[in-house]
C-alpha cells in the first residue's frame, strides 16, 4: 500500500502525459530502488584473511563483542616431543581455510594476532556412535570430528553456516555481545549427542587447564568454568549453556591425571547422570532424539565473574529462542558501525577489500564486562565499571599506529572507554603500568614499548578527553619509570638500552623514544611544561642508537662502541623486534625532519627509501622470525608487519612528495586481496585494516600524538565520514583510475592546501576535501 501511494503521483503524471503505463510503472520502482542505500554487509567477507598469516576467524560476533563463537579446524599441540610445534602458528585464531575438517565450535577466539590463546567452551554436535575424542585430520572416522565443504560454508558478519557432512547436520551460528547462539538442524536420528569439549583450546597443551568444572543445573541447564594457564596465565571463563529441548541423558569423560588425593567422590558412578563433574580434562556429552530436520538451539553465554553472572548475561541478553532475530540484531548492529563511512569505489573488489577492513577493525578491542558491569581485574578481584564500558584484548604494540587514530575518528566515545579501561588496569597493576598487550585480566607483557601512552596521548592531543587528563598523564609517567621493564631503567641511566644482555636493544629504545615524545605532546596539552621539556629530551634518545658510520641504527655496548657483529638485512640476533635494521631506521615517525639529516640529507634519503622498495631480500634473512613471511614484503619493505606502516608516507617530507602516493596505491594493490590469503600479514587486531582504510581515504596518523595526518593518494571515488558529533566529512575525488595515482591539487573546504597534511580539527569540524587526481607526478609543495 506504501507503494502504491508513491506511485499515485508519477501514475497520474503519465495519464496526463500519455506515456506508457507499463513505463510508468517500472520508472518509479527503479527510481525507488536507486534511491536505497546499499546494504553494506553485502561486501563484508569475514572469510578474507583466514588462510596463511592473516589468522582471522570466520564465525560470528558483533561490533567488539565479547563472544567470537567461530569453527574450529585443528587441535593440533603447542608443543611435540617436548619442543615448541611451529604448525601450532597457522591455528592463532582456530580455523585454516585449507583445513577438510571441523572439530568443533568455539566461543573466544584472538582475531590475526601473532600469538595466541582462548579457544574456549567448544561445542560439537554429532549423531550415531559416541565418540568422545576429536581423532585426526586425517581419518576424520576415528573421533568426532566432521568433514565440510566450502561449498555449504556461508559466512556473513554475525553469522556463520555450515553443513557437517558426517553427521548431515546443518550448524548455524549467530551471537549477541556475551551470548554464543547455535542452531543446529539434525537428521532423524534416536542417537543425537551435543558434545561440550572443556579440554579443546587455541595453542594447546597438556597441563593448560589448571581446573575446569561443570554442573547440569536441569535437563536443559548446564553452567561451569573453566580456568587455564597459558599466555593469559591466569584465565578464568564462566559459562551458562541452556538448550532448546531437554536432553534424554547425559554423562562425561574426565581424562584427568590420576591425582595422589581426590577425596571421596569415588562413591558415586561420576562419569553417568551424575549432577557434576571436576578435572583438568573433561568432555561432557547430551543425547537426543531427533526427527528430520529437527532443529536444537543451544544459547552460550560467558563470564569473567560467575556462572551467576553468565545466566544473567543471557536471561539479559537472549531470553527467546528466535535464531533469526538474534542474527538480525547483531546484523543491524554491523550496519549500524559499517554506515559511518559510506565509500564509492572504482569496482567492487576495492568495496569489498574496504568494508572488510572496517569489519575487522571493529572486533578488537574486545567488551570485557558484563551486563551488570562487573569484570574480574588483573588483580583477579571483581570490579565493576563506572559509567564506561570495560575492555580487554589490547595488542597495543600494533594498534596504537593506525587502529586507535581511527577509532578517535569514528569511535570516540569508544576510544576513550578503551583508555578508561586502560587507566583502571593501571590501578590494578602491581607493577603500576599501563597495558602493554593485555587479555582477559592478564597481561601478557608481549612485544615492547609502552604504546598506551601513545593511545593516550594522542586522544588528548585530539581533545577526546572524557577520561581524568592529569590521571592520565601520571598513569603515563610513572609507567615510563618502572625500571624493571624491559631495559627500561639503563634507558633512562644512559639513554639507550645496551645489546649486552638485551636481544631488542635498538627497536625497544626506539619505541621507548617516540612514547616519550607522546607523553611530551600530552605534557603540553595539559600545560605541564616541566614534563614535556623532559620528555621531549627522552624523545631524542633514538639518537643513541644511530650509527653514522654504516648509516643505520645499530646495537650498541655498555662501553658505548656499537657492536662489530652486524647485518642490516638480518631479523635474527641483530637487536630489532621482528624486523631489520633497513626497516627500524626508518622507526623514528615523531621525529623524520630530523631522521632525514641522519641518514644524509634529503637526496640520500630518497635513495633509501627507493630502494627499500625495490631491492631484493632473499628468505634466509627472515627464515627465523614466524612474523615476516614472503606474503608481507615488496623488495625489503616488510608491509606485513607493523613497524613499517608509516614509512611510505615519509616521503612528504622530501622534496619528492609523489612517492609517497605511488607506493601507497602500489601496496594497497599488493597486500589487500579478496581471498582467503588476502592480506600480506597478520591483521593483528585490526592494525592492518586500519591501515587499509586511512591509506584508501587518502591520509594517515604517522605519528599519534600529532593532530596532523599525513596526506597521501587515496583509492576511493567518493566517502563521506558520518561522525558522533553530528557532522559529516566528505572525500572526493576527481578523475579517479587505476593510474591515475598522483596528487594534482587538494581543496579543502573551497581553499586549496598548500601543505601535505590535514588536521583532526579538519576532519572533526566536517567539510568536504578534494582530491584532484592525474597520471603524471605534481610538483611538490612544502610539508
Amino acid at each position: 500500500m506504501l507503494i502504491l501511494r508513491s506511485l499515485k503521483q508519477p501514475l497520474i503524471e503519465c495519464v496526463m502525459r500519455k506515456k506508457s503505463l507499463l513505463f510508468c510503472v517500472f520508472l518509479p520502482l527503479f527510481a525507488i530502488s536507486q534511491n536505497q542505500p546499499e546494504d553494506l554487509l553485502h561486501f563484508v567477507k569475514p572469510i578474507i584473511g583466514t588462510q596463511r598469516m592473516g589468522h582471522v576467524y570466520p564465525g560470528a560476533t558483533v561490533p567488539f563483542g565479547m563472544v567470537q563463537l567461530s569453527p574450529d579446524t585443528d587441535t593440533i599441540p603447542y608443543e611435540l616431543n617436548g619442543k615448541y610445534n611451529p604448525d601450532v602458528y597457522k591455528y592463532c585464531a582456530g580455523y585454516q581455510y585449507d583445513d577438510k575438517t571441523i572439530v568443533g565450535f568455539s566461543h573466544t577466539h584472538l582475531s590475526g594476532t601473532g600469538h595466541s590463546d582462548l579457544g574456549d567452551i567448544l561445542i560439537m554436535p554429532t549423531t550415531g556412535i559416541l565418540k568422545l575424542n576429536p581423532g585426526i585430520a586425517a581419518d576424520p572416522s576415528t573421533g568426532f570430528r566432521s568433514g565440510f565443504s566450502h561449498n555449504t560454508e556461508t559466512v556473513e558478519a554475525d553469522y556463520y553456516k555450515v553443513k557437517l557432512d558426517k553427521y548431515n547436520i546443518l550448524a548455524e551460528l549467530t551471537t549477541t555481545p556475551r551470548v554464543g547462539i547455535h542452531q543446529y538442524s539434525f537428521p532423524a536420528s534416536d542417537d543425537a549427542h551435543i558434545l561440550l569439549d572443556l579440554v579443546s583450546g587455541i595453542y594447546n597443551y597438556e597441563d593448560k587447564n589448571i581446573w575446569t568444572y561443570l554442573r547440569v543445573e536441569n535437563d536443559t541447564l548446564v553452567t561451569g568454568f573453566r580456568q587455564t594457564n597459558g599466555w593469559g596465565r591466569t584465565r578464568t571463563v564462566y559459562f551458562a549453556i541452556r538448550f532448546s529441548k531437554p536432553f534424554t541423558d547425559y554423562g562425561y569423560q574426565n581424562n584427568s591425571k590420576k591425582q595422589v588425593y581426590h577425596g571421596f567422590w569415588g562413591k558415586f558412578d561420576q562419569n553417568h547422570h551424575f549432577p557434576e563433574i571436576a578435572g583438568k580434562q573433561i568432555r561432557a556429552y547430551f543425547n537426543f532424539k531427533t526427527t528430520a530436520n529437527e532443529m536444537i538451539l543451544l544459547k552460550v553465554a560467558l563470564s569473567s565473574v560467575s556462572t551467576k553472572n553468565a545466566l544473567l548475561n543471557l536471561q539479559t541478553e537472549a531470553p527467546g529462542w528466535n535464531f533469526e532475530q538474534y542474527k538480525r540484531k547483531g546484523q543491524n548492529a554491523w550496519r549500524k558501525e559499517l554506515n559511518k563511512i559510506r565509500v564509492t569505489t572504482l569496482d567492487k573488489d576495492d568495496k569489498i577489500s574496504f568494508y572488510t577492513s572496517v569489519y575487522h577493525a571493529l572486533i578488537n578491542p574486545t567488551i570485557y564486562m558484563d551486563v551488570n558491569g562487573q569484570y574480574r581485574g588483573l588483580d583477579q578481584n571483581i570490579h565493576t565499571a563506572k559509567g564506561h564500558t570495560n575492555y580487554t584484548t589490547f595488542s597495543l604494540w600494533d594498534t596504537h599506529r593506525a587502529l586507535h587514530p581511527l577509532f578517535n575518528i569514528l569511535q570516540p566515545k569508544r576510544n576513550a572507554d578503551m583508555i578508561l579501561s586502560m587507566l583502571d588496569h593501571y590501578d590494578q597493576s602491581a607493577e603500576h603500568m599501563l597495558p602493554v598487550w593485555v587479555n582477559s585480566a592478564n597481561e601478557n607483557w608481549c612485544m615492547s614499548g609502552y604504546h598506551s601512552v601513545s593511545v593516550i596521548a594522542d586522544a588528548i592531543v585530539k581533545g577526546n578527553t572524557t577520561f581524568n587528563i592529569k590521571r592520565a598523564l601520571d598513569a603515563c609517567i610513572t609507567t615510563s619509570l618502572f625500571r624493571p621493564f624491559d631495559g627500561l631503567g639503563e634507558y633512562i641511566d644512559r639513554g639507550y638500552i645496551s645489546c649486552d644482555h638485551n636481544g631488542t636493544s635498538v627497536s625497544t629504545t626506539q619505541e621507548y623514544a617516540y612514547d616519550d615524545w607522546c607523553i611530551a605532546q600530552a605534557a603540553k596539552k595539559a600545560g605541564r611544561m616541566d614534563v614535556y621539556t623532559t620528555y621531549l629530551k627522552r624523545s631524542e634518545n633514538y639518537r643513541h642508537v644511530f650509527d653514522t658510520a654504516s648509516g643505520f641504527m645499530r646495537p650498541r655496548l655498555k662501553d658505548g662502541s656499537f657492536r662489530k657483529n652486524f647485518d642490516v638485512l638480518s631479523t635474527n640476533d641483530q637487536g630489532f623486534i621482528e624486523g631489520n635494521a633497513w626497516n627500524y631506521t626508518l622507526y623514528v615517525p615523531h621525529d623524520p625532519t630530523y631522521l632525514i639529516k641522519l641518514i644524509g640529507g634529503d637526496k640520500h634519503f630518497i635513495r633509501y627509501l627507493d630502494s627499500l622498495f625495490t631491492m631484493e631480500l632473499p628468505d634466509k634473512y627472515f627464515a627465523e622470525t614466524e612474523d615476516i613471511t614472503r606474503d608481507g614484503i615488496i623488495g625489503n619493505y616488510v608491509h606485513g608487519n607493523e613497524p613499517s606502516h608509516h614509512v611510505a608516507y615519509l616521503y612528504n617530507w622530501t622534496s619528492e612528495p609523489w612517492k609517497t602516493q605511488d607506493k601507497i596505491r602500489m601496496i594497497l594493490r599488493k597486500q589487500y586481496s579478496v581471498a582467503p590469503d588476502g592480506l600480506g600479514g597478520n591483521d593483528d587486531t585490526g592494525q592492518m585494516s586500519a591501515w587499509y582504510i586511512f591509506s584508501a581515504l587518502g591520509f594517515y596518523p604517522v605519528a599519534p600524538g600529532s593532530d596532523e595526518y599525513a596526506l597521501g593518494s587515496p583509492a576511493i571515488v567518493h566517502a563521506v565520514l558520518s561522525l558522533e558529533n553530528g557532522r559529516k566529512f566528505v572525500i572526493e575525488t576527481k578523475d579517479q583510475s587505476a593510474k591515475n595515482v598522483y596528487v594534482q591539487k587538494v581543496v579543502l573546504n573551497g581553499q586549496e592546501l598548500h601543505r601535505l597534511y590535514i588536521t583532526h580539527s579538519e576532519i572533526m569540524n566536517g567539510g568536504k576535501i578534494v582530491f584532484y587526481m592525474g597520471a603524471l607526478p605534481k610538483t611538490p609543495v612544502s610539508h
